[in-house]
């Protein structure tokens, strides 16, 4: 079967750009006969099929962009949305903002409902289905028509684009030889599926700082959640079955939830098991007692994705060169830490 061919591959094949190659298809007056008949000619000698995501090309400027985040309970992506708008405006740029809901086909929907004329580039964490089933066709047919995407938090290494993460790995690292330092050597992790880039991530920083501080590891003391939504009972089991001294939750839901059950079985926090959770947002802030966590910073990292998407939408030169930032995090000590 013959691959499908893209509206870049054409501009590179016959040495013009993606705009000619879209006015061409459509018979536009501005290019030249001789231009649009070669382009037309290659178009139909490899079966090339427009796609909603063609409709919206750099010619059609709408100064929107289109933010794609896979819930909004979480404080963090609320605080992303706003570092993105805050500079998105100051540019001249508005926002749209969609819901994937953690769903594979939702995130593919609102790629295609957005593109359709309706946004000039796309800002986006991936969905834990897309995530899982490793498919990302909808966002290299998005690049590949030379519509940017800036991918945040959630991001693959499949995807040629600009991205803005932590380091989630040494940020875990950090907060676990935080506890190590505090005396604590049974160490309970709540974290999420592996599939989960930032999870994963998070988990490898808590192995490595176990190995670094030679304690051995004990499986049981590592809860892997598939449904986030209905994990109480899975945490409330967890606390209660193990042995722990303190406990590290790769988000602060997880971590306020945990407090939840130590209270439960008759412990208390920090003087019976400490807790450090990820995430410095409002729960963490003002739940009883407030919770130490990693800052991840959403403000800056929005800020941070909203100017190299923007600083790509006006450059006119197509740049091949990808740019990956690197947001710093700190720990927040509070009340759940000894």
């Amino acid at each position: 079967m013959r691959k499908k061919v893209t509206l870049k591959q054409i501009a590179k094949e016959l040495d013009v750009s993606i705009s000619t190659v879209s006015k061409s298809l459509r018979d536009s007056a501005e290019i030249s006969e001789d231009t649009r008949q070669k382009v037309q000619a290659f178009a139909k000698l490899y079966n090339y099929k427009p796609n909603l995501i063609a409709l919206s090309l750099k010619n059609r400027k709408t100064k929107t962009i289109g933010i794609i985040i896979p819930e909004i309970v979480h404080h963090f992506f609320a605080t992303v949305i706003s570092g993105i708008e805050h500079l998105a405006n100051e540019k001249g740029y508005n926002v749209i903002v969609c819901l994937s809901d953690e769903s594979f086909d939702k995130e593919v929907i609102n790629m295609e409902m957005l593109a359709n004329g309706s946004i000039d580039g796309f800002i986006m964490s991936l969905s834990k289905e897309t995530q899982q089933k490793k498919d990302f066709h909808h966002i290299l047919e998005a690049t590949s028509q030379g519509m940017p995407v800036v991918m945040f938090d959630r991001v693959t290494n499949d995807i040629f684009c600009d991205k803005v993460i932590i380091d989630d790995k040494t940020a875990a690292q950090d907060a676990v030889n935080f506890l190590i330092y505090k005396g604590m050597r049974k160490i309970g992790l709540i974290t999420t599926v592996d599939y989960v880039s930032v999870g994963k991530l998070r988990t490898e920083g808590y192995l490595h700082a176990l190995q670094q501080n030679n304690i051995i590891l004990d499986e049981k003391l590592i809860l892997k959640i598939e449904d986030i939504d209905n994990c109480t009972s899975e945490i409330e089991r967890f606390i209660k079955e193990n042995e722990i001294d303190s406990v590290f939750a790769v988000n602060e839901l997880f971590a306020v939830t945990a407090i939840k059950a130590i209270n439960q079985i008759g412990k208390k926090v920090p003087e019976d098991i400490s807790v450090i959770g990820f995430t410095d947002g409002i729960i963490s802030k003002y739940s009883t007692p407030s919770i130490t966590t990693v800052s991840q910073n959403g403000i800056s990292m929005g800020q941070k994705a909203a100017k190299l998407l923007i600083d790509r939408l006006e450059n006119d030169e197509e740049d091949e060169f990808y740019t990956t930032e690197i947001i710093e995090t700190h720990l927040v000590e509070r009340e759940s830490t000894i």
